[in-house]
């Protein structure tokens, strides 16, 4: 699969804010479920041009977005359309997102996080290379969740 990257249209946004909806315990993902990243999100200027739309044959199935964090370190996020989950795909997806981000932004280093019940996502993560670096709450979603902080070394 060669996946595009492309800056993330209003339309794309819209789309994965209001369309996008995970499985069960996997609905905490979805971006209706905490308004402060839905706003963020649907937002073109606090968006900004960081986070991209990902396409396979010039369909939508992902999103990866980039942000840096501290000198030469880059933290990303991503999502998967939802039909698209647990399904393989995931490995190849955050390759090519690797490799995107390295080539776009040369990074040292690559951090992400994660809930700590999505073992999913954090298998692939672990296949890929990224080492866990710490645990933490985070206020999401009307609460507060435990997520695992990853590095990747580039």
């Amino acid at each position: 699969m060669t996946y595009i990257y492309k800056v993330m249209t209003q339309k794309q946004a819209e789309e994965i804010a209001f369309q996008w909806h995970y499985d069960g315990e996997y609905s905490f993902y979805d971006m209706e479920s905490d308004r402060d990243d839905l706003e963020v999100f649907i937002n073109h200027e606090k968006r900004g041009d960081s986070v991209y739309s990902v396409l396979n044959n010039n369909e939508l199935i992902g999103f990866f977005s980039v942000n840096k964090a501290d000198g030469h370190i880059y933290d990303i996020g991503l999502g998967v359309r939802p039909d698209l989950t647990g399904k393989g795909v995931g490995f190849k997806f955050l390759k090519s997102g690797i490799e995107f981000v390295k080539s776009e932004y040369k990074p040292q280093k690559i951090t992400l996080s994660v809930a700590t019940f999505n073992q999913r996502a954090i298998k692939v993560y672990e296949k890929i290379g990224f080492k866990e670096i710490k645990t933490f709450l985070q206020a999401t979603n009307g609460s507060k969740f435990e997520f695992i902080k990853m590095e990747y070394e580039c």
